[in-house]
């Protein structure tokens, strides 16, 4: 298998599709495109706004017609996103090919997590495969929402024979008999801290180059992201201290001794101080849990992720921007649902509190 990031060779098997993904990115949607969707009073406005831009064009929705929901927006929206990535994947080579199929794994997790949880709640399952991420499908996956079936059962019924087996051994042990929320939390912290140290892996050690030092940069933040966001989420639950431990990626800033704090924290104020003591990068991102922020830390994180994916591009010869463009584009996609529900429902002095995507910091 050949190694990206050679001046000489990458060019042949992948210059093409780079050339493709930076169209992409250039055509995402301007700071002079917001202004004007947010100037639109009635969602169909909205709908006229998007096809006005080069991103999405003409065509954009040209069979919906009034009355038009949000939904229906975000789902076209998605689609396109969808077209993109499946346009790359087949006409990629390897080892592209296998770093895009890595890039859907995150999805998978999302999508039989989602399953679970609906069966738990009784939820009709063609209604819950229809709101699964089309890059996380895989077959026989509406077999996960049955109710009342152990991790175990899962594995060996449906997940042995996907790309996430090897991350779901890790919850053989974690979580056992018939699963609650509770447990499924669990679950899905554990196939994402297996998945986000293997697709590290990946990137730092087979591919290596200018991949693998992009991608771990911005893995590292994920992993930082959600070590964070799981200690704030377990307080006032029954998660105990060490588990919470066993959830954190072995990846990132925080990792092991901001991660070793934060797994002993026993409040939001004890993970301000050991983050901004320990990963300085983040400390003007922690000051959004004070009560006289404005912005919440999710939209902070959100702010520092865009400015990390946003510096991928000025890299070249590596695989980095086609993760980082469809992180940018699913960004995208959630401030025009933002837009397009402040215009719904009459909050245009909210209108403006989505995430630039040129943001700098």
């Amino acid at each position: 298998m050949s190694t990206p990031g050679s001046l000489a060779t990458f060019n042949i098997n992948d210059g093409y599709l780079e050339g493709i993904v930076r169209g992409y990115h250039l055509n995402l949607l301007s700071g002079s495109d917001y202004t004007n969707l947010t100037q639109c009073d009635v969602l169909e406005d909205l709908k006229l706004a998007l096809q006005n831009t080069t991103g999405y064009g003409a065509d954009f929705m040209s069979d919906e017609h009034p009355p038009l929901y949000t939904t229906t927006i975000q789902e076209h929206a998605t689609q396109l996103m969808i077209s993109q990535f499946e346009y790359i994947r087949r006409n990629s080579v390897q080892p592209l090919t296998k770093f895009l199929e890595f890039i859907t794994y995150g999805y998978m997790i999302d999508n039989v997590v989602l399953l679970i949880t609906g069966a738990m709640h009784d939820r009709n399952i063609a209604e819950l495969v229809n709101k699964c991420h089309p890059l996380g499908v895989f077959p026989a996956m509406e077999a996960i929402a049955v109710e009342n079936q152990s991790v175990e059962d899962i594995y060996n019924t449906v997940l042995i024979d996907t790309p996430l087996a090897p991350y779901m051994k890790g919850c053989l042990t974690d979580a056992g008999g018939s699963l609650d929320e509770k447990e499924m939390e669990v679950v899905r912290n554990t196939l994402y801290k297996a998945y986000l140290e293997d697709f590290d892996r990946y990137c730092t050690e087979e591919l290596g180059g200018i991949t693998g030092e992009v991608m771990h940069q911005l893995l590292e933040f994920e992993a930082d992201r959600r070590a964070i966001n799981i200690t704030l989420n377990s307080f006032n639950t029954d998660l105990q201290k060490e588990d919470r431990v066993n959830l954190y990626p072995k990846l990132g800033l925080l990792y092991p001794v901001c991660t070793e704090k934060l797994a002993k924290a026993d409040d939001p104020e004890e993970v301000v101080k050991a983050v901004m003591e320990l990963a300085k990068e983040y400390s003007k991102y922690m000051q959004s849990l004070s009560s006289e922020s404005d912005k919440t830390l999710e939209d902070s994180f959100f702010e520092h992720e865009v400015a990390l994916h946003q510096r991928s591009f000025e890299q070249q010869f590596g695989y980095a921007i086609f993760y980082s463009y469809f992180k940018l584009k699913e960004q995208e996609i959630r401030n025009i649902l933002w837009i397009a529900e402040c215009i719904l429902q009459d909050h245009k002095n909210e209108i403006n509190h989505y995430i630039p995507l040129d943001v700098v910091v």
